[in-house]
């Protein structure tokens, strides 16, 4: 993509009702755009970064055995009111409709209750489960109050997986499988060093103890105590109250047991080996895809701007071309590098070269490639890593032999 032909400019200044970190940067550097209090649009360069997030998440899933589907937003009523969930006073952030016939009609928030009631077609025997099924889905919350950015909103894309299980200790095993995969979905996306695997309660959801996984920052909602570093174990205030000591922090996952409690309500079993029904035991697996991307610009942002870890930074590199004489050499550089496979962010702009390399700290791609006279001469590419502000020189080869190894070629002399 060049620079200068890029849908979103970057702005000086962010709307004054942002007053969280992640909207004032995401708005600024042209990743997202607020439509109304608590929704936003996903520019080109957010979502990017949004689908980065999202391949990750699918290749942690898939890797533990899950498949993905995708369910319908529209809900029928009667479904819910089988586990009690379409009454307000139990789950009070519903979106509701009706038909033009006059029937309600519910706007997804979440899916247990579809995605058990679709089982009596699947499941019949002991033969048909485990089973572990997920999506990426748009849900829709009343929030009360909407804040924090892309944070806590009411419209959001959200990975929610349900796994069916046979026994409590099937169960339980899948259960730990996917706090390890979360933990590896945390890492990859820059923020397993700040975060902990929390027990909390289960809100509208379970009356069990669950995990949720919680990331140290200042703009967090939670407060949470830190039990086992080393392992990284915590425990939620709302739990155990210790007093000193705790840390703010944001939710950016969870996972919930739910014991038999949606089937038996759905009256959807099982036959075991004897041709006895059975409980079939269920767990829900969440993250918000947009509160991940948010928490990843909290933490990880500095004073000049987002700072992307590189998987999921919108391109690999942006190039920078400084001078007049040194574009030919830069638009072959970057013809070089889209043609390798290379995700490229060329700021080709007929701009000064200190807005340049403003609006790079602030955008936050990775890796930024900067191109000036001296290169023209000695085909020596400055690189800097924009996490850490260093920068090094090196061939075009060997830059992209350190996006992909098995790639050699030969400069044009």
């Amino acid at each position: 993509m060049r620079q200068s032909q890029l849908f979103t400019k970057t702005r000086k200044e962010a709307p004054k009702d942002e007053v969280s970190i992640n909207a004032i940067l995401l708005t600024r550097a042209g990743f997202i755009h607020k439509e109304m209090a608590g929704v936003y649009s996903y520019l080109p360069l957010g979502l990017r970064v949004l689908k980065k997030i999202e391949n990750i998440i699918r290749q942690e899933m898939n890797a533990i055995g899950a498949q993905e589907l995708l369910m319908t937003t529209l809900q029928d009523p009667e479904i819910w009111k089988k586990t009690g969930r379409w009454n307000d006073s139990v789950v009070d952030n519903w979106f509701k409709t009706k038909l033009v016939n006059g029937n309600d009609l519910g706007i997804a928030n979440t899916h247990e209750e579809p995605m058990t009631a679709m089982l009596r077609e699947f499941v019949s025997s002991y033969k048909d489960l485990p089973l572990y099924t997920y999506q990426f889905q748009t849900k829709f919350r009343n929030e009360l109050r909407a804040k924090s950015g892309i944070m806590r909103v009411r419209e959001f894309l959200m990975k929610d997986l349900y796994s069916f299980s046979k026994t409590e200790e099937e169960f339980k095993e899948f259960y730990e499988k996917c706090a390890e995969a979360y933990m590896k979905i945390f890492e990859r996306v820059g923020l397993g060093d700040k975060t902990y695997r929390t027990v909390a309660a289960g809100g509208s959801f379970t009356t069990n103890l669950t995990d949720e996984f919680q990331t140290l920052s200042e703009a967090g909602e939670d407060i949470i105590f830190i039990t086992d570093e080393k392992k990284k174990l915590a425990i939620n205030k709302e739990v155990e109250d210790k007093g000193d000591g705790g840390r703010k922090s944001i939710e950016i996952g969870n996972i919930f047991p739910y014991g038999s409690r949606y089937s038996d309500a759905l009256g959807v079993y099982f036959k075991d080996e004897k041709g006895k029904n059975k409980s079939i035991f269920m767990g829900a697996y969440g993250i918000g895809l947009g509160r991940l991307m948010g928490t990843v610009v909290e933490v990880l942002s500095d004073e000049k701007g987002i700072v992307w870890p590189r998987e999921i930074s919108p391109f690999n590199v942006h190039l920078l071309v400084l001078t007049e004489d040194a574009k030919s050499f830069a638009d072959e550089v970057y013809e070089v590098l889209t043609s390798r496979g290379i995700e490229v962010l060329y700021d080709d702009r007929d701009i000064r070269a200190g807005e340049k390399f403003a609006d790079a700290e602030l955008i936050g791609i990775s890796t930024q490639v900067i191109i000036g006279e001296k290169a023209v001469k000695s085909k020596m590419l400055e690189i800097k890593d924009r996490s850490s502000g260093k920068t090094r020189e090196m061939t075009l080869e060997n830059l992209i032999n350190e996006f992909n190894p098995s790639t050699l070629f030969r400069i044009k002399k």
